[in-house]
């Protein structure tokens, strides 16, 4: 393919295969999973997926991710958004929705910065390891 042309794979939405596309020269990825996995309750976080609609969560005063800068994050916390998922109240939905896209956006800015410091292999294996994608 012409080096100038932009690179696209569609389908791709986990952190991990995010960075790995990037890694292996795609310049852009869109996919459905961060609303899908919205969708049922869950939520990717700086430590790894959550599902808020899991009783352990009933009590959480928390936001979805501490580190996060989203607007749900920053005006709701766990255990409010868990009751909007249980009453299938849609706000509840749309605030995971709001929060995955603003992880997967937060996520790939880091990634740039850190392809800009030559920085992106040693990037991925802290994430991978905060994320508990290795223990």
């Amino acid at each position: 393919m012409p080096k100038n042309k932009p690179r696209y794979l569609m389908g791709v939405g986990t952190p991990d295969y995010l960075i790995e596309a990037v890694m292996s020269g795609i310049d852009m990825c869109d996919c459905v999973l961060p609303t899908r996995i919205a969708r049922n309750g869950t939520a990717m976080t700086s430590r790894g997926k959550i599902v808020v609609r899991n009783a352990i969560y009933e009590s959480d005063e928390r936001p979805i991710d501490p580190e996060c800068d989203c607007y749900a994050c920053k005006n709701y916390t766990r255990a409010y958004i868990r009751h909007l998922v249980k009453a299938n109240e849609i706000l509840g939905v749309r605030l995971l929705s709001i929060h995955n896209l603003r992880f997967l956006t937060n996520l790939m800015e880091r990634v740039k910065i850190e392809i800009e410091r030559d920085n992106l292999a040693n990037f991925q294996k802290e994430f991978y390891k905060k994320y508990g994608y290795i223990k």
